[in-house]
């Protein structure tokens, strides 16, 4: 494979993330007595400002916990159209928790605070369905790596706060944000009740993610991860990964944000009409390669062809995704081979 573009969920622990997993102090963390997750936990809480941390195997699990914490069986979240919770948790928001959900329409993922604001419903009683959260998630996934502006973030903060209305931030990719934009991860987490940032992205972790809140909420979340199945044991060994990814695979993200836009320049000038390179933000580059006539799977199998795997979003879209096992030269063969497939459809 000469670039596996497929998602930054591939990368593999690099060696001396390895030996700091080896040599993880660990307890048994059902028991609250892993070290090494309560520092993890504390370290994450600090970064963004809040009082408490969970460790969670997966994003999505944070994801549920924080929702399931704000949300009563039979209340609704907002989010927009594209969200992660909406579209890839396969209904775990109804199915765990008995949640409803509506959503607005966005461009690239981008945060109007009108959409959710068109959408928040309380006070009345037993007439309709009360809106309890609102959803938001930095960078954004579908809509390409977007990242959300921090003004529109308290602008919706602002709003809901008089009603009662909770926000969580699905920051899966918050790291990203906070190194595209130079806004403070505690800037960003002091606009949410609950945050969720994963390590097993961008910072390369081979599993986890932490959900964040007050002290009493992550005792709740706790209790809820328990009964979700996913109490777990000596997992300072995962832990470790996480707390070097931070000390060493924050600021370096950089790098996957300046290779993907160097892909997403050369795309642009072979096929102006499959992406605008001024829009892409982070890792992530969205091809509409179905604006120069190429069916998606088609052009991914073609990509595939030539050492580079790429993930069709949409029956005209592809998604490619930078992380910390694509190079230079890696970028350098995925530049080549699709912006000759652009090429070759492009009048």
């Amino acid at each position: 494979m000469r670039a596996d573009l497929l998602s930054d969920t591939l990368t593999r622990p690099t060696a001396a993330m390895r030996d700091a997993m080896a040599r993880a102090e660990v307890g048994d963390d059902v028991f609250g007595e892993d070290p090494t997750v309560r520092a993890l936990e504390e370290r994450v809480a600090d970064l963004l400002g809040h009082e408490a941390g969970l460790f969670a195997p997966t994003g999505s699990l944070a994801n549920q916990l924080g929702l399931r914490l704000h949300v009563a069986p039979g209340q609704e979240l907002v989010a927009d159209q594209m969200a992660h919770v909406l579209r890839a948790e396969l209904g775990a928001a109804a199915a765990f928790s008995g949640i409803t959900s509506r959503s607005w329409p966005s461009e690239r993922g981008l945060l109007d605070p009108a959409g959710p604001m068109s959408l928040v419903t309380t006070g009345v009683g037993p007439y309709q369905v009360e809106t309890a959260l609102v959803v938001v998630e930095n960078t954004h996934n579908f809509g390409g790596g977007t990242v959300q502006p921090i003004g529109a973030i308290r602008e919706v903060r602002a709003a809901t706060s008089p009603l009662g209305v909770a926000m969580h931030l699905d920051g899966a990719r918050l790291w990203n944000a906070h190194v595209a934009s130079g806004v403070a991860l505690r800037d960003y987490g002091a606009e949410f009740d609950t945050v969720s940032v994963c390590l097993s992205k961008g910072l390369g972790a081979p599993v986890g993610s932490v959900l964040v809140g007050s002290a009493e909420a992550m005792a709740q979340a706790r209790v809820w991860r328990k009964r979700y199945g996913a109490g777990m044991r000596q997992v300072g060994i995962l832990a470790a990964a996480g707390l070097h990814a931070l000390d060493h695979h924050v600021e370096r993200l950089a790098d996957d944000h300046a290779r993907a836009a160097r892909f997403a320049a050369a795309c642009a000038q072979a096929a102006p009409s499959a992406v605008d390179a001024s829009t892409v933000e982070t890792n992530i580059v969205v091809l509409d390669v179905g604006a120069v006539g190429w069916d998606a799977p088609a052009f991914v199998a073609a990509l595939l062809e030539q050492g580079v795997r790429t993930y069709a979003v949409g029956p005209g879209r592809v998604r490619a995704v930078w992380h910390l096992d694509v190079d230079d030269a890696g970028t350098g063969a995925a530049v080549d081979a699709a912006t000759t497939l652009l090429r070759s459809r492009t009048p």
